[in-house]
């Protein structure tokens, strides 16, 4: 028997027999009875007296919604004390006499001591008032709750354990959620130190065990504790070094240092643990989360249940491998070795990469075999995700190519000094690049990616966190070897990591204080996800690719039909394919736009009319849902336009700033197209397809981005760099440069140190 507080546990409850909880976060949306547990500093005001109504509210309205999807929800609660203080205090008040308070004087009044409350009669006060307030809230959501009190005795008698039992499963049965408190008002007297400001104790930890207590003989899913603290911490909130555990295991006590208890409450966090540990072994997975943060609070019951990264999550099944913070923490100090390598060392790292492709390519092709095998048997790939979940011979000897290309133009990129200036005499500044620290990749259905960007990444000193799609598991798993057997030729094996958990992608955006920039590679909705859920870490990417080709009145013949067919046909689903085609109003009806249509036709891509185009047109084809479609397939929007400059104001509207061309004999004409569209890129005669870091000479791209701040359009080793400013005095001191003072500002631009151009 183990007994914590004054709530004796037997180790494995008569009641149950031996359950299992849920190994993953992801798993707790399978959750079906489920123990909310409210700490006092949860339900109380900031003040200690009388409850946080809105908090409150929030939580009973999370309660509801859980309770209609067909959940079980039960409440264990506190605050009966708090609130029948702020009763007995508003009693006392008005009971002092009249002719009491005329002799004192209102001044005085004003600072009448309120005696010490005795928490009993506090508990008294409060109990029937806290569940009126529940009972009004729940109302509002057409559940009905039911109140049920207990005591320490209530768990020594077999018979009123039974009875307890039968009662909870009976309101369970009838879908009312069941609000449980102990009897305060009847508890053993109180110990002599404080609790509530103006209350003597009352042993309200037990509501910690009787939270764990009820969740195990109840064989309940999921307890949730909250409390007024984000988790459990390796060491007490607050401390420089403090970090919160995302997951908990047993054994893991003698890492944590417990620190003082909550502003109210006597549990404090390491009676939540033994309580949180107990009913792990009882088979009920456990949750620690802030129920008091504004910005979390409104949501955290639901967050919690769907899976979301929030608080400490209690696991018996510890990860055979590190968790995704130990990863981006082995990232970044691989990351710092990496970039002290001389330039040679990581180019030779990327040489070798590229040799392992070809090398090692028999290997690479049977595992991309078996994620196509998988991907076919389960039938959830689209046509266009297959072709880029294949891996082939050439795609990996053009993989091996551009990362020689990657390999010889590192050379001078991390380090190199980009401005200097002498500010005064033997005072002089430098700007250098230096990387941008922990990268995190997402991408979809593309294994050619892990290498090509693990080559940037490694050429500009930055340390990699790889997220990729579950579809293309076996061949990241063997590129990711691949890419680390490189790495371990200098001993910076964990500058990149593969994070193979089940981490949700929206999770780890979240690790603002791990991530330094998130780069999305796939689709428009990825991207899009992926933006919205990013808490504090810069996105570089493109949500959209609607790239457009205008057809000049004076374009040739002979280059019209070669770049539309290579802009649209080549790869339809890349997002530098052309999405719609302008065409100017002159043209139309031409031998030259006849053969734009027949050339479609051939190549089996649907048209799309947009409104000009089909108010010009008897029989049209359908008319286009939306000027501003990504469509990633065999078809196209066609519009009109009048001049080149409603071409120009049509993409601004329309457009997604990513690639748009012109084709035009007019050179005038072409120059007014390059200066005004404000795109990523902009074209002159030549297909959208070459909006690629391959094919701009770069070796391979992290992908395209439209964002207007740091990299824009295909992003090599350049886009992954910033900088940081180097100074170097002699006892300078800036009272030198005063009106009084003896030094005055130079500010000379001094020459910068010769490339390395070889």
């Amino acid at each position: 028997i183990r007994c914590w507080s004054n709530i004796p546990f037997i180790t494995m409850p008569l009641s149950r027999a031996h359950g299992k909880s849920f190994a993953h976060r992801s798993e707790l949306k399978h959750a079906k009875r489920i123990v909310v547990k409210l700490g006092s500093a949860v339900v109380t005001r900031g003040d200690e007296c009388g409850l946080a109504l809105g908090r409150l509210a929030s939580i009973v309205e999370q309660v509801s919604m859980l309770q209609n999807q067909g959940r079980e929800m039960m409440i264990v609660t506190s605050g009966a004390v708090a609130f029948g203080k702020q009763r007995l205090r508003h009693e006392i008040l008005l009971s002092q006499s009249v002719r009491q308070a005329l002799h004192s004087g209102q001044s005085q009044l004003k600072d009448m001591a309120i005696p010490v409350l005795e928490a009993r009669a506090c508990a008294a006060a409060g109990q029937s008032g806290l569940m009126a307030l529940y009972e009004a809230m729940f109302t509002q959501y057409s559940i009905c709750a039911a109140q049920i009190l207990v005591t320490n005795l209530d768990f020594h008698d077999e018979q009123k354990r039974r009875n307890l039992n039968g009662t909870l499963h009976e309101l369970l049965r009838m879908n009312i959620v069941p609000i449980i408190n102990t009897n305060d008002a009847v508890v053993p007297p109180p110990e002599p130190n404080s609790d509530l400001q103006g209350v003597n104790v009352i042993s309200v930890k037990d509501n910690d065990s009787l939270a764990a207590r009820l969740a195990v003989e109840m064989k309940t899913d999921l307890l949730i504790v909250l409390s007024d603290v984000e988790g459990l911490f390796d060491s007490p909130p607050g401390s420089d070094d403090a970090k919160l555990i995302d997951i908990f295991y047993p054994g893991d006590q003698q890492s944590v240092t417990f620190g003082t208890k909550s502003r109210v409450g006597m549990g404090g966090m390491e009676a939540k643990v033994k309580a949180a540990l107990w009913a792990l072994q009882g088979g009920t997975s456990v949750v620690i989360a802030n129920g008091t943060h504004p910005k979390i609070s409104g949501h955290v019951i639901t967050d919690i249940v769907d899976g979301k990264k929030v608080g400490t999550f209690f696991s018996e099944v510890k990860p055979a491998g590190p968790t995704v913070e130990q990863q981006g923490e082995m990232a970044r100090t691989g990351g710092r070795t990496l970039a002290a390598l001389q330039p040679e060392q990581r180019a030779e790292i990327i040489y070798r990469l590229a040799d392992l492709l070809t090398d090692q390519r028999e290997e690479i092709l049977l595992a991309n075999k078996k994620d196509l095998e998988e991907a076919e048997n389960k039938g959830r790939l689209a046509l266009p995700l297959l072709k880029r979940l294949t891996l082939s011979t050439s795609k990996l000897n053009s993989l091996a190519i551009g990362l020689r290309q990657i390999a010889a133009s590192s050379q001078d990129s991390v380090g190199r000094v980009i401005r200097r200036t002498r500010i005064a005499k033997d005072l002089e500044l430098e700007q250098v690049t230096v990387p941008i620290g922990v990268l995190l990749v997402i991408f979809e259905s593309r294994p050619d990616c892990l290498p090509q960007v693990s080559a940037l990444a490694i050429a500009s000193g930055n340390g990699l966190l790889l997220k990729g799609g579950k579809e293309a598991a076996y061949s990241n798993q063997i590129l990711h070897h691949l890419t680390q057997e490189a790495l371990s030729i200098h001993g910076v094996k964990d500058a990149v990591q593969l994070v193979n958990t089940r981490e949700e992608v929206e999770d780890l955006c979240r690790l603002d204080k791990l991530i330094d920039l998130i780069i999305p590679r796939g689709s428009s909705q990825l991207v899009k996800d992926i933006q919205k859920a990013a808490k504090g870490i810069p996105v570089m990417g493109h949500s959209e690719g609607i790239c457009h080709v205008y057809v000049d009145v004076d374009a040739s013949v002979e280059k019209v039909t070669r770049i539309i067919r290579d802009s649209k046909c080549e790869y339809p689903a890349a997002c530098n394919a052309l999405e719609t085609l302008l065409i100017h109003r002159d043209l139309l009806r031409t031998p030259l736009f006849d053969q734009i249509i027949d050339m479609l036709r051939i190549e089996q891509v649907k048209i799309h009319a947009g409104p000009k185009f089909a108010s010009y047109l008897t029989f049209s084809p359908s008319e286009v849902k939306s000027l501003r479609t990504e469509y990633g397939d065999l078809e196209c929007c066609i519009e009109v336009v009048d001049s080149v400059q409603e071409a120009v104001e049509h993409i601004h509207k329309y457009g997604s700033s990513h690639t748009d061309v012109i084709i035009t004999e007019n050179e005038k004409t072409a120059e007014f197209f390059l200066q005004h569209v404000d795109s990523a890129c902009v074209f002159w005669n030549a297909s959208t397809r070459f909006s690629d870091g391959y094919r701009f000479g770069l070796g391979a791209e992290v992908g395209i981005s439209t964002s207007r701040i740091h990299a824009r359009g295909p992003v090599g080793i350049e886009g992954l760099l910033t900088t940081k400013w180097l100074l170097r005095g002699d006892s300078h001191v800036v009272s030198d440069f005063s009106e009084q003072g003896s030094m005055k500002y130079l500010h000379e631009s001094l020459p910068l140190p010769q490339r390395n151009t070889s």
